[in-house]
């Protein structure tokens, strides 16, 4: 028996790859989606309407966000063991002229956010997906709106949008499912649903034979402290003391294609190693290497690793033990090409449009967002 589609709206913070991924997977499970973005991405993922707010920037800026990134991951984040880690917190102003700064910012926004949605339609919409967890306005405003003219609201959260900003209070008061493809999230926020992030690895380009004999190991990072880039670092430096068969390519600042050619011609991947700030597990990053049939090696504590279902994730965490990991491949260049073969596999069965989409249908009914 056949449905009628729906109209699904993702509005996000930027276009990190997944907000464009469950638009994919809505559009070719037989749904229609839209996605509007607050802030134009520098990595080169497509954009379809953008708000193109403008970021401030300047060394004051950026100052200020490391010391709230700093406080608050380390106060309320244990890389080592997530059940440790203390519960989620609500955003709150950090002071009188944040505060201030934020009620300005709503204000200034209306017109344009109104003229969007009137141009777009976007009142038609029956699902709205907030990505990143993060309305148009701090104050939530819009989702309040389209929650009184009968919309269903879904959360979802990524990240650092949990970890360090916080639950918006307003947002969360309205939503109607909260899900998160992260696993220290569940430990923050019980109540999160869990399901795997949509990933089409027919996007990626087909992995090449380089045209050296040594073994090209890269690591593509968008923020060393969460990667824990430094590791990686250190560990290299030691592997290069007694061995001269690898390359190490360090990826940063590119184009997201330029990106994508390049891992196509490596054989082993890095995701993070023990992140400063709390990063482990795996992102876009590392799907996009598991996608191309690279083994990929990357922290994740023990619960983590035995909770994922047949993960083919090779485990370090700390530089000492992925010193050893890469070691232990170059030894063996044939595991390289059964773990990455295994990896493909397990991205399409797990992260594959088909399978995400049943799941989040499962999450819908659940929820009753959809008789």
């Amino acid at each position: 028996m056949s449905r009628k589609p729906l109209k699904i709206l993702h509005v996000a913070l930027l276009n990190s790859g997944f907000a464009a991924d469950f638009c994919r997977m809505h559009d070719e499970c037989g749904d229609y989606s839209r996605l509007v973005t607050l802030y134009r991405n520098r990595m080169g993922f497509a954009e379809d309407i953008c708000m193109d707010y403008k970021l401030p920037e300047g060394k004051v800026i950026e100052f200020w966000r490391k010391i709230k990134q700093n406080g608050v991951v380390r106060s309320r984040s244990n890389p080592k063991n997530p059940q440790e880690s203390k519960r989620y917190h609500y955003f709150r102003p950090k002071n009188f002229a944040e505060k201030e700064y934020f009620k300005l910012v709503d204000k200034l926004r209306e017109p344009q956010v109104e003229k969007v949605i009137q141009e777009n339609n976007l009142d038609d919409y029956d699902i709205i997906h907030y990505d990143f967890a993060l309305d148009f306005f701090r104050n939530s405003q819009q989702a309040i709106k389209w929650k009184k003219m009968g919309k269903k609201i879904v959360c979802c959260y990524y990240g650092s949008d949990l970890r360090i900003r916080g639950v918006i209070k307003e947002l969360e008061a309205v939503s109607d499912l909260d899900i998160t493809g992260e696993y220290d999230h569940l430990a923050l926020n019980p109540e999160l649903e869990f399901m795997f992030f949509p990933y089409d690895t027919s996007e990626l380009p087909p992995k090449k034979n380089s045209n050296s004999d040594k073994v090209r190991i890269v690591h593509s990072p968008t923020n060393r402290q969460f990667k824990g880039t430094y590791h990686v670092l250190t560990a290299i430096r030691e592997l290069g003391k007694e061995n001269d068969n690898f390359e190490f390519i360090l990826l940063e600042n590119r184009p997201r294609q330029e990106v994508l050619e390049i891992k196509a011609e490596c054989d082993i991947g890095i995701e993070c190693i023990a992140g400063d700030m709390g990063g482990y597990g795996y992102g876009k990053s590392g799907l996009e290497m598991l996608g191309m049939g690279l083994p990929v090696i990357t922290s994740m504590p023990q619960e983590y690793g035995e909770w994922l279902p047949e993960n083919p994730f090779i485990i370090a965490n700390s530089a000492e033990e992925l010193y050893q990991r890469l070691k232990k491949l170059l030894q063996d260049r044939s595991s390289i090409e059964r773990i990455g073969a295994s990896s493909k596999k397990w991205v399409n069965r797990y992260h594959g449009l088909q399978a995400v989409n049943s799941r989040l249908y499962e999450l819908y009914g659940q929820y009753k967002i959809i008789e």
